[in-house]
């Protein structure tokens, strides 16, 4: 360490026991406080039977704690050493020095006079035949380096879209008792513009769910009864003949609506499943060569019964793996289905949701503006890494014949911060990861023969994958 030649004027508040200033990095300043909205249930979401796995907080757990990024110095450009007056080492030869375009001549021939340092190198005088060489413009400083998108400081959740789609709860309440969870997976895939799998026993108010959220929406809705004798023009159009101007149109299916209910998905054979392969995935239909672009937003909301199996075909691993959340819709407690019963009794009706009160809250103007603010949303590289290893961890699991995907890695990134965004936080947290796991990916899964007749399920692997997959600190 070399002893400084005359001290430098420090500030008034530098300390005077420092040898040598060291530069230091100017905290980033704390993100404005998240207001609070009166939204206390979306948290308590994540102990409902749709997602099937409580995540308890536990304040002393620091490794689920994640701080907002903080900013960091921009690294200088690298200094240039100082000019050396002294002679150059003799080179090879043929080399050839880039910085004043001269020969280093071999040592069999005469070196050339050096210039003095102080002066310029001579320049190179072409000959009449060749072209003059182009000279170098003085190279100018490098530019200084960006700022690290980590010293941005991230937007705050808007309070009015979080209250506007809030208010969902209470007017799909209107006319459904006790599937709040099954509105917040909704509104997820809403978000993230994914597709849903609702699953549940015959009469939970599946069917009624999706309409009132409709409803609620302001959306448009149609519904598809999928039986074995329905074919794939009949989900996604045809074309017709019309005798009056001898062509063909395009008639449109119901396939070209906001959310598409596809009652009982499982009970059409595997031609009219793949149907919606293309609108699921490309958001768009192709008839007679001609992609024809299906309306926005566009998800698909599919329901199947779980406990019966006698005429039905599974869904291929390939089309399970397009569909974003796959909800579980349980039966309701004693209470809630007196509550059911009451609202019967006092006359209420399923078929007329406008006679029940539901009104639209939300629209999507609103679901846009809360999509690009979800996007928004940061995530840390290690949040991200931890993810990752969860996907991974399943690819390894000895129950399982089929991991979870790359493209579940990315639904579970999209869903983690979508829900961050509903608890009005900024950034992704470890435990949005481990809240969203089991809806994102227990149908992305599946079993072995042999690990399924001993019991072992999906919610099952994905529990000792949760707890065995370290959590960053």
């Amino acid at each position: 360490m070399t002893e400084p030649h005359t001290p430098a004027p420090q500030p008034e508040d530098a300390s005077p026991s420092a040898e040598t200033p060291t530069p230091r990095v100017a905290p980033a300043d704390p993100p404005p406080p998240v207001p609070t909205v009166a939204l206390p249930d979306w948290p308590a979401f994540r102990r409902s039977p749709v997602w099937q796995t409580p995540v308890a907080a536990n304040p002393s757990d620091a490794s689920d704690k994640v701080e907002p990024p903080v900013a960091r110095e921009p690294i200088a450009p690298p200094v240039a050493p100082p000019a050396v007056t002294a002679a150059p080492p003799v080179a090879p030869a043929g080399a050839r020095d880039l910085s004043d375009r001269t020969a280093i001549p071999s040592p069999a021939q005469p070196a050339a006079p050096m210039p003095p340092a102080p002066m310029p190198p001579a320049p190179v005088v072409p000959s009449p035949a060749q072209p003059p060489a182009p000279t170098s413009p003085p190279t100018a400083p490098p530019p200084a380096a960006p700022p690290t998108p980590a010293a941005t400081t991230p937007p705050n959740p808007s309070l009015e879209l979080r209250r506007s789609l809030g208010a969902l709860r209470t007017e799909v309440g209107k006319a459904v008792v006790g599937q709040d969870a099954a509105v917040t997976g909704l509104v997820i895939a809403l978000l993230c513009r994914g597709h849903v799998l609702l699953e549940g026993v015959p009469g939970v108010a599946k069917t009624l769910l999706v309409r009132t959220l409709a409803a609620a929406l302001d959306l448009g809705t149609k519904r598809i009864q999928f039986t074995p004798d329905l074919m794939p023009g009949d989900v996604t159009g045809s074309l017709v003949y019309d005798a009056r101007t001898a062509q063909f149109s395009f008639r449109e299916g119901p396939v070209f609506t906001n959310l598409l209910l596809a009652d009982e998905i499982n009970r059409t054979p595997p031609k009219t499943q793949a149907s919606l392969l293309e609108a699921m995935e490309e958001r768009q239909v192709s008839v007679d060569g001609k992609a024809r672009p299906l309306p926005d937003p566009f998800i698909v909301i599919a329901t199947q019964n779980p406990v019966e199996y006698e005429g039905t075909y599974p869904l291929p691993e390939a089309q399970l793996d397009r569909f974003l959340l796959k909800l579980t819709l349980p039966i309701p407690q004693r209470d809630q289905e007196i509550e059911v019963l009451a609202r019967h009794a006092a006359g209420f009706d399923p078929r007329d949701l406008a006679g029940a009160g539901v009104r639209p809250v939300a629209g999507a103007r609103d679901l846009a503006r809360a999509r690009a603010e979800v996007g928004q949303v940061q995530i840390a590289r290690d949040v991200m890494g931890y993810a990752v290893d969860v996907c991974r961890a399943t690819r390894t699991s000895p129950s399982l014949s089929l991991g979870v995907s790359p493209r579940g890695a990315t639904a579970l990134l999209a869903t983690s911060r979508a829900w961050a965004w509903l608890s009005g936080r900024a950034f992704v947290t470890p435990d949005d990861i481990k809240a969203l796991a089991h809806p994102t990916l227990r149908h992305r899964v599946q079993l072995r023969a042999e690990a399924e007749l001993e019991g072992v399920t999906a919610e099952s692997v994905l529990d000792t994958v949760l707890a065995t997959v370290p959590v960053p600190r």
